[in-house]
């Protein structure tokens, strides 16, 4: 009987405070891997979603199997592209790793008339 009731009770109180507590590095450590793995890697999706819808015929490609080909028809899903003389496959758009060399593109007629004005 040395503890009374009312110190009993205190004690309770100061549990809730401190479960706060424990769950603050659990936060930290989440802000963390948003920062580090997660924001980036869908910037870099981001960008390699652009790279793709910018694909068209001239460019050069490499696609996730390592074969390096001329773009010579570009469709909504996928690309017919040269890889030798005479030599044409059929890649979906989807399974393009990087494009090597871009070409520019087609300058139209009052683009032309712009640049002799000028």
């Amino acid at each position: 009987m040395l503890i009374s009731p009312a110190y009993a009770q205190a004690a309770g109180g100061a549990a809730a405070s401190s479960s706060f507590i424990q769950f603050v590095p659990l936060l930290l450590i989440f802000v963390v891997f948003y920062f580090l793995l997660i924001r980036p890697q869908q910037k870099k999706l981001k960008d390699h979603r652009g790279m793709l819808e910018a694909v068209r015929r001239g460019d050069r490609i490499v696609t996730n199997g390592g074969i390096v080909g001329l773009v010579t028809k570009a469709d909504e899903r996928e690309l017919t592209v040269e890889i030798a003389e005479n030599v044409r496959v059929k890649v979906m758009r989807d399974m393009i790793h990087s494009v090597v060399s871009k070409t520019e593109p087609v300058s139209s007629d009052k683009d032309k008339a712009d640049a002799k004005s000028e």
